[in-house]
């Protein structure tokens, strides 16, 4: 496994259990699933919180992976410009 193919991987991990964190913040929010977040320790500040780093994770490891040397379009990119 490459360099780049491993940050997309983990772009796409964090991308998802982002979205997981903020539906469950969402839930929470509405007092859909409340004591079962509250039995963890986990309230809605904290999922919030958990949401927006996976999400600038998964932003990271995609701009990392896009600029990296060895990933074919940022050749293409340096030739058209």
């Amino acid at each position: 496994m490459n360099h780049v193919t491993r940050l997309r991987l983990i772009g796409r991990v964090t991308y998802y259990v982002g979205w997981i964190a903020l539906v469950c913040g969402g839930l929470f929010h509405l007092n859909i699933a409340t004591k079962p977040f509250l039995a963890v320790g986990l309230p809605q500040r904290n999922l919030l919180e958990i949401s927006v780093v996976c999400f600038l994770i998964c932003i990271a490891s995609e701009v990392r992976a896009q600029a990296s040397p060895g990933n074919d379009l940022s050749a293409t990119a340096k030739r058209a410009s």
